[in-house]
């Protein structure tokens, strides 16, 4: 374990020492302790430029999005390899699921380009016909329906595992009973599988709010030149350009720690609610 203890110690903990940046104005020539103090400065400043709050917009936007419409289809991806009588069959779509999590993002933003492009496949094929080509890729008003898409092609099979693991828990003898006392598939489902993977569900839920403000920064920044950053801004595009390009250090760790903040009283609050519905949560 203690590879991966250093890791986390090294670069997840003692990089947040690193947020004091935030609190001051940072020029790397003075150093972190050399840099004058801002006090809450920065803060203010981010809370008074507009185009910190559209990034916020996008990212909520996209983050609903994608609890709505990806959260859902592990699990039933899941339950339907579950069904799979044939292991030979199952462990072929596995592998075929999960093959497109190892796929890097700039592979991924590639192929659907090669798709849904201006001049992609699907408007090649619309022209050979005589019909109306429609480039979705380079379409705002698509975008944010498009990357969740992608984030379901891509993590959807990979998404499975630990479903699978809770489902794999199930003891057969409980369908076998169920179904003798007469319940059909929905019932069984109803009252075996689901109070079995539902502890699991509500941790990846809680996990997923805690993190819902990261929804994929190479995925965005590989794709905001397309659509421009009105539809694509997020906020880790937003601390990229505004820190690591414009040099606006303390300003752009000022909204990585906002983004830092909301996300631990989101894991809170959701732990909160999981107690009081009688689940354990992240923690007692």
């Amino acid at each position: 374990m203690l590879p991966g203890l250093a890791y986390f110690l090294l670069f997840h903990y003692g990089a947040l020492v690193g947020n004091v940046i935030a609190f001051k104005e940072y020029v790397p020539f003075d150093g972190v302790w050399g840099s004058p103090w801002t006090g809450l400065g920065n803060f203010r400043r981010m809370f008074e430029d507009t185009a910190f709050w559209d990034a916020v917009l996008n990212t909520v936007w996209i983050a609903v999005l994608q609890l709505v419409f990806y959260f859902p289809v592990p699990l039933g991806l899941a339950l339907l390899l579950h069904s799979l009588t044939w292991s030979s069959v199952r462990r072929f779509v596995q592998s075929v699921a999960y093959l497109p999590h190892f796929i890097s993002w700039v592979i991924v933003v590639a192929l659907f380009q090669q798709l849904l492009g201006d001049t992609g496949l699907l408007n090649s094929g619309l022209d050979g016909m005589g019909l109306h080509t429609v480039d979705i890729i380079g379409n705002p008003d698509a975008f944010k329906p498009l990357v969740v898409a992608q984030v379901v092609w891509k993590d959807a099979g990979w998404g499975t595992i630990i479903f699978l693991a809770a489902l794999a828990q199930v003891d057969e003898q409980q369908y076998e009973a169920a179904a003798i006392d007469g319940a059909g598939p929905w019932r069984r489902f109803w009252h075996v599988t689901l109070p079995a993977v539902r502890p699991v569900i509500v941790l990846l839920l809680i996990m997923r709010l805690g993190d819902i403000l990261s929804v994929g920064f190479e995925q965005m920044l590989l794709q905001r030149d397309a659509v421009g950053p009105e539809a694509s801004e997020i906020i880790d595009t937003f601390v990229y350009y505004q820190g690591i390009v414009g040099g606006d250090y303390g300003f752009a760790a000022a909204a990585g720690l906002f983004k830092g903040v909301v996300g631990a009283l989101l894991v809170y609050a959701a732990n909160k609610v999981a107690h009081r519905l009688g689940e354990q949560g992240v923690y007692k």
